[in-house]
């Protein structure tokens, strides 16, 4: 039974691994209801390097990341766009205002599916995640680096975070492949 058991936990966590997109990647797709019932879609900010914190409004860790990035993005300037987007349930447009104002967001932030988030990110039924989940995005279109469903420190430390997306901000923008030649920032296990 043990034996059973321990065939069972490798074959999950392999498949919960090999079922992680790859990064860097080409972004798929990706709409964000605002506040205002506007769509923002993800294509709208191709030419810059963009930080997408995917959070739960209730989530302590996602109210720390939500402060931490509106102070970077005053820092960074405008060649980095950041768009929140909250997944847990119940949310709606009421909940993400109120997200804003208690929290003193300075970024849009707007809604989503969690199934549209778990697909964007690539997630398996297998994952046991936690968020916030982030995914950065250079000027290419690229995911350049995206949380482990477990978290990824380097991800929410804003010195590591800084320096990824003055990086990023070097980078020329243009078309891409998404070669694979590139170096992820998030490491995958």
């Amino acid at each position: 039974m043990r034996i059973f058991a321990s065939t069972a936990a490798l074959f999950a966590l392999t498949f919960s691994v090999l079922a992680m997109p790859p990064v860097p990647r080409k972004s798929p797709e990706f709409a964000v209801t605002d506040a205002a019932g506007k769509q923002i879609l993800l294509s709208s900010l191709k030419g810059k390097v963009v930080v997408i914190p995917f959070m739960f409004t209730t989530c302590p860790h996602c109210q720390s990341e939500a402060k931490m990035l509106t102070k970077l993005q005053s820092e960074v300037g405008p060649g980095v766009a950041i768009l929140g987007v909250a997944f847990n349930d119940g949310v709606n447009a009421a909940t993400v205002n109120q997200f804003v104002r208690e929290f003193g967001v300075g970024f849009p932030v707007g809604f989503a599916t969690r199934d549209a988030v778990i697909s964007y990110l690539g997630l398996s039924v297998m994952d046991r995640w936690v968020v916030p989940q982030v995914a950065v995005i250079d000027k290419k279109g690229n995911v350049v680096a995206q949380s482990q469903p477990s978290g990824s420190p380097e991800l929410q430390e804003e010195s590591s975070l800084r320096a990824l997306l003055m990086k990023l901000l070097k980078e020329p923008a243009g078309n891409s492949s998404a070669a694979p030649a590139a170096k992820t920032t998030a490491k995958r296990n």
